[in-house]
């Protein structure tokens, strides 16, 4: 994404449809994030002066009526003008390695939060080509900045938002499947990379901390000096194929994390 990008999307005429290509741009390269996010915050108050309530526009981005607030006010503006309120707080336990039973499931993340009893939810926020990253790019075996398939969503606890998880998928074994079309895939990943002939081999799990992206603080809705744990799980097949690459984004102040040694058979 470079100037030239911002300033093509600049004329589109529909503002929401504007803001919803310009998030998309946000997402796939965050070099020019600070400018997009300037020219969004023009496009949600031209749609809101154009006569669309705030949760039209939030319907129709696919986000929570008080996200189209932040996305209004910007960073600069978020500061409360009398005393703040204590933020909502949610713990959710992530277990290192995950259980084969909870993996194998239809989703990891609603499996654990049923069993911590809290209320779970998860929603996508894209799926389609994008460049990989470095370390992504290595766990698939492939060159940097190649495409591949990503398929990125975003997770509530009590409607608190806690993870951001994208799988990943090499575009030559995976581009013309379903594990490249949107929405979710039923019943599960695992089942549908079975469904294709793939054997779990074994998988490769690292944990990482840092300051979140820009994008990752928007998303999970950080305060400053939040860090995020990055979670990032390689697995192979028998063949020793580079399969399946999840990248699970973790709110740090959120989670709970146990590591221990699980025994028996694993899955994707």
């Amino acid at each position: 994404m470079d100037l030239k990008t911002l300033r093509e999307v600049a004329e589109i005429v529909d503002p929401v449809e504007r803001a919803r290509v310009l998030s998309r741009l946000m997402t796939e390269e965050q070099g020019l994030v600070t400018e997009a996010a300037k020219m969004r915050r023009q496009a949600i108050a031209e749609a809101r002066e154009s006569g669309l309530s705030q949760e039209e526009i939030a319907s129709r981005l696919g986000v929570s009526p008080g996200r189209i607030s932040q996305m209004r006010k910007g960073p600069a503006a978020r500061a409360p003008e009398g005393p703040a309120l204590p933020a909502p707080k949610v713990l959710v336990h992530r277990a290192l390695p995950t259980e084969p039973s909870v993996r194998g499931s239809q989703s990891l993340f609603l499996a654990e939060a049923e069993r911590q009893g809290l209320r779970a939810d998860r929603r996508m926020l894209y799926v389609g080509l994008e460049p990989a990253s470095d370390h992504v790019a290595a766990c698939l075996r492939v060159e940097p900045g190649s495409e591949i398939v990503a398929r990125r969503k975003m997770m509530t606890a009590n409607d608190i938002p806690v993870r951001i998880a994208t799988s990943y998928f090499r575009a030559d074994l995976f581009g013309d499947t379903r594990l490249a079309e949107p929405e979710f895939v039923q019943p599960s990943l695992q089942s549908a990379l079975i469904a294709l002939g793939y054997s779990f081999g074994h998988a490769e799990e690292s944990l990482t901390a840092r300051p979140p992206t820009v994008f990752e603080r928007e998303t999970l809705e950080l305060e400053p000096g939040d860090w995020v744990v990055q979670v990032l799980r390689a697995s192979y097949s028998t063949e020793g194929t580079p399969i399946h690459v999840l990248e699970t984004i973790c709110a740090g102040n959120r989670h709970i994390f146990s590591v221990g040694q699980v025994s028996g058979y694993d899955e994707f």
